[in-house]
């Protein structure tokens, strides 16, 4: 087989008459052209309906398998340090419990305005009031309110506030007023403020 030939028979088609009947009798290297097409044209075919969706398949599995090698990782480190959690949840567990114990109950909420109405007393102050508000539920513990106002030296109403700060059950004050009030005794310190006290309360425990 001369190529040259082959390729003066190629330049020489009508394309215009070309029979598929007749491709048998078309030139070697035209035959060759069709063959070659009609092979990529399948296999393009077979890979769009069938290769594609193996490769997208592939690429989730590959994501899939980076995300899970990902998290394998982060359990082992946790794992790893798994004793030293066990003991920062212990220490944190102690604390709570410690802060528990400064939170009064229902029931303690009297004595400890029994307590507020001897500081008062034992700095010589005069007690106007100490009156409870309504309780506010919060989601983990239950807050009590109240207000007090009291009558005083300014150096008997600074230790009042800081013997209020440091009873042994968590009274927290707020909204601190001082306005001078014309006594008997000479000009004295009216203090007015709100103070709050708390008790703990699980999440699905019912707010009074």
């Amino acid at each position: 087989m001369r190529w040259a030939d082959e390729w003066r028979r190629l330049k020489s088609v009508d394309w215009g008459e070309l029979d598929i009947k007749e491709a048998g009798s078309w030139p070697f290297l035209l035959q060759l052209i069709c063959c070659v097409l009609t092979l990529s044209l399948t296999l393009a075919g077979m890979y769009w309906y069938l290769g594609a969706p193996k490769a997208e398949a592939l690429e989730q599995a590959r994501a899939e398998e980076a995300r899970l090698i990902g998290n394998y990782r982060s359990k082992a480190a946790q794992a790893a340090h798994l004793d030293v959690m066990r003991e920062e949840m212990a220490v944190l567990d102690e604390r709570m419990g410690d802060l528990r114990e400064m939170l009064p109950t229902d029931a303690e909420v009297p004595s400890l305005i029994d307590n507020i109405s001897e500081a008062a007393i034992s700095n010589q102050l005069s007690i106007e009031f100490i009156r409870l508000r309504s309780p506010v539920a919060q989601e983990f513990y239950l807050e009590q309110p109240f207000d007090i106002r009291v009558q005083g030296g300014y150096h008997s109403i600074a230790k009042f506030l800081a013997t209020v700060a440091g009873l042994p059950r968590i009274v927290t004050q707020h909204d601190l007023t001082l306005e001078p009030v014309e006594e008997a005794q000479g000009q004295q310190l009216q203090l007015s403020m709100l103070a709050r006290t708390y008790s703990y309360r699980q999440p699905d425990e019912e707010a009074p």
